[in-house]
Parts: structure tokens; C-alpha cells; sequence
């Protein structure tokens, strides 16, 4: 099994906002193969493209129904309202209550250049939410009120204490 390093908190990829996917193509399905295993295990539901520093708007998901690539996915509609401890792959160890839409439709495109039109409802629509901020350069900690944003910002900022107190080199990336 082969993965990819997970880019972290503080890489400039994450706040990029990814280019269109223009070819569907053997390289892009395996950079597809190695994000689903990359995604197995990190032990997420999602992982889009700019956390691996694949500068591609496609992320690939799996909430129990089998790993799925959504490429070019844009937010078509949303509904209702669903609060929920989100946490990131990039972001690791912390999760926060966000409030997003409850029910949310997604096109895209899959490796075969088909249309795909998904609807999920509360976990699967906030895998959606989440994976297409990644894609817009939007990480969850932006989603944050300022007072709580502060709180994580400085959570995050013991972590890289701790982990440069351990790494006398600095924090292992």
C-alpha cells in the first residue's frame, strides 16, 4: 500500500484555492489509487487533493459505502442545518462543533468523465462541505468562532512546542 504525507496546519497547499481537473487521464487515477489508501490510513472519510499537495480540485470519500472520487465537485444545493464535532486530517488531534448545512447535492465528474450527482444528509453532506473547503483553500479552523479560533490556534500552537521539545530539529512534518 502506498500513501501520500498528509500536508498539516500551516502548509501553504492548504489555503490555495485547486485548479480544475482539465484531463482524465492513467496518472490522475493513480494519484486517485494512492489518496484512497492514503485516506485508509489516516482513518478518514474524506481526503481531497491539496491535503497530499495535489494541486487538483477531486477528493475521494468513503462514509461505509465504498471509496468514491468526485472530480470538478461544486455545491448545487444545500438545506436544514446540522451541528457536529468535525475534526481534519490536517488539523489532527482536534475537533470542534460546526454548525453547516444537514443536506447537501454535489455534481461532478468521475474518472470515466461521467456526470455524478450525489445527495448525502448529515455526515456524508459535511464530507462534501469539508472536502470542497479544501478545495477552496477554506480549512475547518476558518469555519470557527474568532474566540474559539484563538483557543485552537494556540492548542495547535503547544502541539509544535511539544513535538519541537521531542524533535530537537524541529516538529516532524
Amino acid at each position: 500500500m502506498t500513501s501520500y504525507p498528509i500536508r498539516l496546519f500551516g502548509d501553504p497547499v492548504l489555503k490555495q484555492r485547486a485548479r480544475e481537473v482539465e484531463e482524465l487521464d492513467g496518472s490522475l487515477a493513480g494519484i486517485v489509487d494512492t489518496m484512497y489508501d492514503t485516506m485508509y490510513e489516516a482513518i478518514g472519510l474524506g481526503l481531497a487533493a491539496p491535503q497530499v499537495g495535489v494541486q487538483k480540485r477531486l477528493f475521494t470519500y468513503d462514509v461505509g459505502e465504498g471509496a468514491t472520487v468526485i472530480v470538478n465537485p461544486e455545491i448545487v444545493e444545500t438545506s436544514g442545518e446540522f451541528a457536529y464535532e468535525e475534526g481534519c486530517l490536517s488539523v489532527p488531534g482536534l475537533k470542534f462543533e460546526i454548525v453547516r448545512p444537514k443536506v447537501v447535492t454535489l455534481r461532478g465528474i468521475d474518472l470515466d468523465g461521467k456526470e455524478v450527482v450525489v445527495e448525502g444528509d448529515e455526515v456524508l453532506a459535511r464530507v462534501f462541505l469539508h472536502e470542497v473547503d479544501h478545495l477552496d483553500g477554506v480549512l475547518l479552523l476558518d469555519r470557527l468562532e474568532p474566540a474559539v479560533r484563538k483557543q485552537a490556534l494556540r492548542a495547535i500552537r503547544d502541539q509544535d512546542l511539544v513535538a519541537a521539545a521531542r524533535h530537537p530539529d524541529g516538529p516532524a512534518l
